[in-house]
């Protein structure tokens, strides 16, 4: 869920939480004081009834309204006390009111006094001043509904385009970070230091870079010597007898030391975009060369390849084109089981390139990573598949890997994204 929802429900919830309550609070005071008033107009009634009788000691003359009336009621006794009380409607034509009711003496006579206001225009004055607030609280719930989706939108605006920066910026472009401008504080502070953060990434970025290719490059003469060395040692008859599975063992680990030197030239190039993809290329032929040029693998495991492979003529480069192709068939091959299977298939635009295994699924969050390999196996320098993705990073193609029917596929499509 996103912060903006997320903090919007939030509000919503608590604003109409604080307003029911509110509103409930409110309703209960308001019809306290109400109710308060009126019972404060009964009791002045009777003062001024008892006035008049104490000054004239007879009943004043009572005109009956519509908001008030009064009832005298002859009586054996005099109550001691004046009480209020609410009298419910009996029936349709009668009303709900509000009386007080008290004893008097006058002219010698006991009288039980009544004075009654009804609570209609209490209850309907009350009503019209809930009908108000709930009205003011849905506009107030409305208003603020509209300033999170909008207002706050808005503010939020420099947020978004900072994490859509920071998720289309690719550190091998070698291109600044560039942030929008905002005046408030916290993303100002938020795009400072993610560009700090990018600018510090890159120079450390660049100096790997740098030390990667001048280690390849300084390679290059121990492993010239080495191998000039290891020519002599071979051609040595009687030192090759007495030392045989030693010398082949350093002529191995040169091999995949050479291998390994060449793929870090080679990755190093192709991020520095030493490779400029503008020769037009015949993929199909390329695919049918490497076949013929790992016959003699594929004879020795005895695989069985089939291919179903469309012409297909497309703006790349021929070199970075057989290294795609051989590292993928190489992996497909080193990877088999004896007697298994390989499948190569070229579709309008994307090329699929499936094989058996005895082994199950391959860790697909590891699997195009520098240097990783199979744990069972002590071949190979681990960047074949890391220098397949790298290209096709750079040249805006797609590479995907599953798993299915006990077979590895891997997938690439060749539109730019």
């Amino acid at each position: 869920m996103k912060l903006l929802d997320k903090y919007s429900r939030l509000n919503i919830t608590a604003t109409i939480l604080t307003f029911l309550i509110g509103s409930c609070t409110f309703y209960l005071l308001l019809n306290y004081i109400l109710i308060r008033e009126l019972d404060e107009r009964l009791q002045a009634e009777q003062q001024e009834i008892q006035a008049y009788v104490n000054a004239h000691n007879a009943l004043p003359d009572i005109i009956q309204t519509k908001d008030q009336f009064t009832l005298f009621e002859p009586v054996s006794s005099k109550s001691k006390t004046a009480y209020i009380s609410v009298k419910l409607k009996q029936n349709k034509d009668q009303e709900d009111y509000r009386e007080i009711k008290f004893s008097l003496l006058a002219d010698k006579k006991t009288y039980l006094v009544t004075v009654g206001a009804p609570l209609e225009e209490t209850e309907a004055l009350l009503k019209v001043i809930i009908a108000v607030t709930i009205a003011m609280i849905g506009i107030i719930l409305l208003i603020g509904f509209l300033i999170n989706r909008v207002v706050i939108r808005r503010l939020w605006k420099p947020f978004y385009f900072t994490i859509e920066r920071v998720k289309s910026y690719h550190l091998s472009d070698q291109e600044n970070l560039k942030l929008e401008m905002t005046d408030i504080d916290e993303f100002s502070l938020l795009n400072q230091t993610i560009s700090e953060m990018v600018e510090r990434i890159q120079q450390d970025y660049g100096s790997l870079k740098n030390f990667t290719g001048q280690a390849a490059h300084e390679m290059q003469t121990p492993l010239a010597v080495i191998r000039t060395k290891l020519d002599t040692l071979m051609q040595n008859e009687a030192l090759l007898e007495k030392n045989a599975q030693h010398i082949i063992d350093i002529e191995k680990s040169v091999h995949r030391l050479s291998r390994l030197h060449h793929s870090l030239l080679l990755l190093t190039k192709v991020e520095n975009k030493q490779f400029i993809l503008d020769e037009t290329i015949n993929l199909d032929s390329v695919i049918r060369d490497k076949c013929e040029e790992f016959g003699e693998m594929v004879s020795a495991m005895n695989l069985t390849v089939t291919l179903d492979v469309q012409p297909l003529t497309m703006r790349f480069h021929h070199q970075l084109a057989e290294i795609i192709i051989s590292n993928l068939l190489n992996n497909a091959i080193r990877y088999n089981r004896s007697g298994g299977a390989i499948e190569l298939s070229l579709q309008e635009t994307i090329l699929t390139i499936s094989n058996t295994s005895v082994k199950g699924k391959l860790d697909s969050t590891k699997l195009f990573k520098r240097f990783y390999r199979d744990t069972d196996s002590s071949e190979g320098t681990g960047l074949g598949l890391s220098i397949v993705k790298q290209i096709c990073d750079i040249a805006g193609y797609t590479l995907t890997y599953q798993f299915m029917d006990d077979r590895h596929h891997f997938k690439i499509n060749f539109n730019q994204s």
